[in-house]
């Protein structure tokens, strides 16, 4: 079977990884020309790492990555509201893993080049158009930068995992429009530092309008003593004005919004120290798309961004990608005919995502933070007093639920073969 995917990011990548695990040898066509680790520090939550680790990268995701121990969120005077152990710690049978996002797809790259040959990874082959009207999908590629023309491609099966601005999905969707902004900008950054908390610790601070988030990426820092400490500052605006397209590549000047965390001192991390110490600040609007009814058209589908992008909140932008593409691959590995098994493919991911970008527009697990500055603005002298261990407990399970890494639902999986 001919698969072409268009895009070779993370969801990509490990699509075909997965396919090529279970016999096949997908051709990945990814618009840029070559391939650069960027970007800042992702989250993989046990589920994604089950994925991963079925396809012999567990090893390698810990020799770049941080084996997560915690997760805590604190109000903006630096209060503990909750704190959870996180992955092996928790009693997963996998690990949560936050790693350098470049350093994850460099290594996801590699792997593809080595699985498939790198004939099968393409390059400076953008998506201009898609055609469906023949029982095969074609696909016709351009070089980006001048526009010239590059081979047209028919394929029994094309998946679209190129991203919120996909061209696939705009082929079925021609009228959905730009990213939905809900007012909030990120900047995000990573700066060298000493260790915090266990050094392992994953934390979020603030509340709904203003927020902190910050964990360490690299091991190789650690076990010299050291941390690179992936952070985001994130405030909201009116979210009718303005906002700049979403790049990941976009350096501004920290001086947009330090001020605002001026004062973010707490005992255990200085904040503006940390944002100061940060060599580049990249800043990122936060969109989304409205859930779609389907994904998959005869010999066609959508994959991680492209078929559902979400708020990066719950740590689950790029493991629910992952997800995706085991999924795939088991459906199209045992579902006879391209066209049922993508529709058996979707029928397995579509709602499941869609919960988790309706929740996450909810602040998901993040939502505890914005009770407690609802119901104690000025701080408080007994967290109990302002939100029971039970609200916040039931808060953590439910999106646990919603987001499929329910502890003991994932570890019922562990030693039983593939999803």
């Amino acid at each position: 079977m001919d698969i072409a995917i268009v895009g070779g990011g993370i969801g990509g990548l490990v699509a075909a990884l997965a396919l090529q695990d279970r016999g096949f040898t997908p051709t990945i066509y990814e618009s840029a020309a070559d391939m650069r680790e960027l970007g800042v520090g992702i989250n993989l939550l046990p589920h994604a790492v089950r994925v991963l680790d079925a396809l012999g990268l567990r090893e390698r995701l810990l020799e770049s990555g941080i084996a997560t121990a915690e997760l805590l969120y604190f109000n903006k005077f630096g209060q503990r509201i909750w704190r959870e152990p996180r992955g092996l710690e928790a009693g997963y049978a996998w690990p949560q893993v936050s790693i350098h996002r470049g350093r994850l797809h460099g290594l996801l790259h590699a792997e593809a080049i080595a699985r498939l040959g790198p004939e099968r990874v393409v390059h400076g082959h953008h998506l201009a158009a898609l055609d469906t009207s023949a029982e095969h999908p074609l696909l016709h590629f351009t070089e980006r930068s001048s526009g010239q023309s590059r081979a047209s491609v028919a394929c029994d099966v094309a998946i679209g995992a190129d991203g919120i601005h996909s061209r696939v999905r705009r082929h079925f969707y021609p009228d959905e429009g730009p990213p939905i902004w809900n007012g909030a900008i990120l900047w995000r950054a990573m700066t060298e530092g000493a260790p915090f908390l266990t050094g392992r610790s994953m934390f979020m601070a603030g509340h709904a309008n203003q927020k902190f988030v910050c964990y360490p990426i690299s091991r190789a820092h650690l076990d010299r003593g050291s941390s690179l400490i992936n952070w985001v500052a994130e405030l909201r605006f009116d979210p009718d004005r303005p906002f700049a397209r979403e790049d990941w590549n976009r350096k501004v000047d920290r001086e947009t919004f330090l001020p605002a965390f001026r004062d973010w001192r707490f005992d255990w991390l200085d904040i503006p120290a940390l944002i100061e110490g940060a060599a580049e600040v990249f800043e990122y609007p936060m969109v989304d798309r409205d859930p779609v009814a389907r994904w998959s058209f005869g010999r066609v589908s959508l994959l991680g961004d492209a078929a559902h992008p979400m708020y990066p909140v719950g740590s689950n932008g790029a493991s629910q990608a992952i997800l995706d593409a085991e999924a795939l691959a088991q459906a199209l590995a045992t579902t006879p005919g391209p066209a049922a098994a993508l529709a058996a493919y979707e029928a397995v991911r579509l709602e499941p995502t869609a919960a988790i970008v309706r929740a996450n527009r909810n602040q998901g697990p993040e939502q505890v933070m914005q009770l407690v500055e609802e119901r104690a603005p000025q701080g408080f002298a007994n967290l109990d007093d302002v939100v029971s261990p039970d609200e916040l407990e039931g808060i953590a399970a439910r999106y646990k639920q919603i987001a499929g890494f329910d502890r003991k639902t994932l570890n019922s999986l562990a030693g039983g073969g593939r999803g």
